[in-house]
């Protein structure tokens, strides 16, 4: 189908057909991101303007990465660099970007529906980079196209989000896309950040990580969220480690081929430990490659482009995409 979407803001409003659609043109991509070239400038001409309120390293590099592979002019701001700092409102700094005809506005905010706040009053499109505790979809996306990449379809597969899934908009963007595509998907961690009001979302909760990691297909990890927490969730680092961290004794309990994924930053030895970052099992840095392609993806597609005629412009440029 095609995409009728001014905005890409979160997962939860969307429909299987359009995750469909968003992955596929994501495959494709992910092709071009994986050859010499990597340049397709089917946004020559376009202007994107990250606008960054919170800190980032992969979403803000990949989206910047993602626009420039795609021909596209890019300016990045920060909240410290901006006149927000001036006492400038939310509304009037957009509102500037808007009248300098840029295009599409890629936004983090730290409050959950700024984004949204944002898509009503510009005629630019917006993507959401990760708002509040609300959602990160671009980052729910590349973790749903990693699990494809491993399984082929998204049926029956076991998921496990292990951490903190109560200030976690990674965890909410993972729920909506998986359950919406027929995987299974279980949150453990304690119950301080897993409450059960989450399996109205359609998901499994369990406090015991054993029992969580033990049926998994994919183990996906969450770092500790301290900068929404307005109070420790638990005694300490060492004990949440000691209860809900994925060690190397822990990962003997899991399926011989299960595999091991983080959105990062990693946090390591509190939520995962250093060599199980860096075993064979993980695909956490594929994970971050595949940003790349989501990212070049969602560009394409709220930019007004056609998904279906992709795939022939790709190969019309030379790509090969057998």
């Amino acid at each position: 189908m095609d995409w009728t979407r001014k905005d890409l803001i979160d997962i939860e409003s969307l429909s299987p057909s359009e995750i469909q659609t968003l992955l596929n043109c994501a495959q494709h991509f992910k092709k071009v991101c994986l050859s010499p070239r990597k340049h397709a400038p089917l946004l020559q001409g376009y202007t994107v303007a990250n606008f960054f309120v919170e800190p980032s390293t992969r979403t803000r590099t990949s989206f910047e990465l993602a626009a420039k592979h795609l021909g596209a002019t890019v300016v990045n701001l920060s909240a410290e660099s901006s006149s927000l700092k001036k006492g400038e409102t939310l509304k009037d700094t957009v509102l500037n970007l808007q009248a300098l005809q840029t295009d599409v506005l890629v936004m983090r905010h730290s409050a959950s529906g700024a984004p949204q706040f944002v898509a009503e009053r510009v005629r630019s499109a917006v993507l959401n980079g990760g708002d509040g505790a609300h959602e990160h979809p671009t980052q729910g996306f590349l973790d749903a196209l990693t699990i494809l990449d491993k399984k082929g379809s998204f049926k029956g597969v076991r998921v496990t989000i292990l951490g903190d899934i109560l200030y976690s908009r990674v965890a909410r963007s993972n729920i909506w896309l998986l359950t919406k595509m027929g995987a299974l998907v279980t949150l453990c961690g304690p119950p301080t950040l897993v409450p059960m009001s989450f399996e109205k979302m359609g998901c499994k909760v369990s406090h015991k990580v054993e029992d969580a990691i033990a049926e998994a297909d994919f183990v996906n990890l969450l770092r500790i969220q301290h900068e929404r927490q307005r109070k420790s969730a638990f005694p300490s680092l060492g004990e949440y480690t000691s209860f809900f961290g994925l060690t190397q004794e822990r990962v003997r309990l899991m399926k011989p081929d299960a595999t091991i994924m983080h959105p990062g930053p990693i946090n390591r030895g509190v939520e995962i430990d250093s060599e199980v970052a860096d075993c064979g099992r993980s695909v956490i840095l594929d994970q971050v490659t595949n940003g790349l392609a989501v990212r070049m993806a969602a560009l394409y597609l709220v930019t007004g482009h056609s998904p279906s005629v992709l795939k022939d412009a790709l190969e019309t440029m030379g790509f090969d995409l057998s």
